[in-house]
């Protein structure tokens, strides 16, 4: 078996001492993955320039979820006496799935959906709720005119109502709803659904889907302290560098543990990560080499830099990285930094006293990574997980900015065979296999994705004309709508972003906002308005108005 990132103190301040510089533009680097022989490193990107930073035509697509003429309003169908309650599962964007699906749910059985319930017995044991992290009334507001949503449920002649739990398989497309939930709303009126995650179908009728991305893109959005902090975050990574690289690094205890991967850190690795494994009861043991070989480990933090700096992101490049408490700690992380110096996270560039209202929860602190990962330049994440999915779907949607992938399942031998081959061997096998992992427009097939990671329901593409071909074929069919957005980025770097969305759906009447990321952080300009409700979607401000 072949040695793999041991997290030991001892190996790793013996493996520092054998660092050395040789010349002002390499390094002499040393690995401990499979071939351990030393070979030099660049220390800079390689002559790729701005394409690294920028996807070509990328400006061509934007997000578009306006509904058809054909859609039904929610008022229109929805049962005063039915209630659907959920309760989500996991962490933060585990739950924003269910929450996202909870709507489209709550449409099809002509129910009022319940503000969710958050999941507060998993592995974080995070206490918060639904209005601890995202903006009840806008949630509400928004989806007014879809679908009916109550924070509580109401009580009838003084009593209160008592919900009927059950769960339903996960994959539970529109007939399986009717079949399995609709009887029980007919009988018990309350129906609450458990362990919502993932339990409704990935191929849904297009307005269902569009119904997904209004929810999941415009009305779910952070309370304003996250939002602010979130914000400060941005903003000082953007004072340090023009453009920034968010690393979802996801290389925790839980993680490993739940990969049934081994990292090479000996018995005691094995030891720790088993006792975490037990707290899954239903998790099959897994072979290590097995799931290695189906590229479905998580690279360590070594092999991450080498990645990014064989794709042609150098030593100057400023990287955020979102993660918790990393497994063997800063031992674990300092072959990252060697190759990569200017590392940040938001402990370091905040301090701890404004931090403190989020530090206590979990699902607050990673809401706080979603913000500043989704306003990067460049995201790359370490696995394909929850989060990774939301963001990559996120970003597609709002105008396809780069979302890098790791082609693990190729590149776990590559690593291992790296002592055998030149740099530029190497960096060229790496930039090959990652085609197809950068996140560009047309790189999945439609439908090969979850849904929440590659949204193509949701994505018109320009023309000659600037009219998509989804709103060419549909344009007898589609009323306007304000839930259209149109966003366009610049060729460099998506340095100006701006988002007009039109008024002209009478039952939403919003105005737009003009949203500028000045080369500093944020900067929001918008147009008066009766209303004081303002929707941050890290990328795209969206301003609720009242017509007098």
């Amino acid at each position: 078996m072949n040695k793999r990132c041991p997290t030991n103190v001892s190996f790793y301040r013996s493996r520092r001492r054998r660092y050395h510089h040789q010349l002002d533009d390499e390094i002499d680097f040393q690995s401990h993955i499979g071939n351990t022989s030393t070979f030099l490193v660049p220390r800079a990107g390689g002559s790729l320039g701005d394409e690294i930073w920028t996807l070509s035509q990328s400006e061509l697509h934007h997000g578009c979820s306006q509904k058809s003429e054909t859609f039904q309003d929610g008022d229109a169908k929805t049962n005063p006496e039915r209630f659907l309650l959920i309760v989500t599962s996991g962490g933060l964007n585990q739950q924003r799935t269910g929450i996202t699906d909870a709507v489209v749910a709550a449409y099809m059985l002509n129910s009022t959906l319940v503000i969710p319930e958050l999941d507060n017995r998993s592995y974080w044991k995070d206490q918060s709720n639904f209005s601890d992290i995202f903006d009840v009334d806008w949630f509400i507001t928004y989806l007014s005119k879809d679908v009916n949503v109550v924070k509580q449920l109401p009580t009838i002649d003084g009593k209160s109502l008592h919900p009927y739990r059950t769960r339903i398989p996960r994959r539970c497309d529109a007939e399986c709803y009717e079949s399995r939930v609709v009887p029980l709303l007919e009988k018990k009126k309350v129906v609450m659904l458990t362990k919502f995650d993932y339990r409704l179908a990935n191929k849904l009728d297009t307005d269902l889907q569009k119904l997904r991305c209004r929810a999941n893109y415009h009305a779910l959005r952070y309370t304003n302290p996250i939002q602010e902090m979130g914000k400060k975050l941005v903003e000082r990574m953007r004072m340090k560098s023009n453009r920034y690289i968010a690393l979802h690094l996801r290389f925790e205890s839980d993680m490993l543990a739940f990969s049934g991967c081994y990292f090479g850190g000996g018995n005691k690795e094995r030891r720790e990560l088993e006792e975490i494994r037990k707290r899954w009861e239903t998790l099959h043991k897994q072979s290590p080499d097995k799931e290695r070989r189906q590229g479905k480990c998580p690279l360590t933090p070594e092999e991450v830099g080498l990645m990014l700096r064989a794709l042609g992101y150098g030593e100057d490049v400023h990287i955020y990285v979102a993660s918790g408490e990393v497994y063997g700690g800063e031992d674990t992380l300092w072959p990252l930094k060697q190759l990569f110096p200017n590392f940040h996270s938001k402990e370091s560039i905040a301090t701890k006293e404004e931090l403190e209202p989020f530090a206590p929860y979990s699902s607050r602190m990673a809401a706080l990574d979603f913000i500043v990962c989704n306003e990067s330049d460049v995201f790359v994440t370490n696995n394909n997980g929850n989060m990774a999915k939301m963001l990559a779907g996120r970003r597609r949607y709002f105008g396809y900015k780069p979302t890098i992938r790791p082609n693990a399942k190729k590149l776990y031998r590559l690593f291992l065979d790296r002592g055998n081959m030149t740099w530029e061997e190497f960096a060229s096998r790496v930039r090959t296999h990652q085609i197809g992992f950068m996140g560009r427009p047309n790189e999945s097939k439609p439908g090969k994705d979850e849904f929440h990671e590659n949204p193509v329901a949701c994505i018109c593409e320009h023309f000659n004309n600037s009219r998509s071909l989804n709103e060419s074929k549909n344009q007898s069919k589609i009323k306007p709508n304000n839930q259209d957005i149109q966003a366009k980025t610049s060729h460099r770097n998506e340095s100006e972003v701006v988002v007009k969305e039109q008024s002209t759906n009478e039952q939403h009447n919003h105005s737009f906002t003009q949203h500028i990321k000045s080369e500093n952080g944020i900067r929001v300009e918008e147009l008066p308005r009766r209303n004081e409700n303002c929707s941050d979607h890290s990328d795209v401000k969206l301003c609720h108005q009242t017509n007098p």
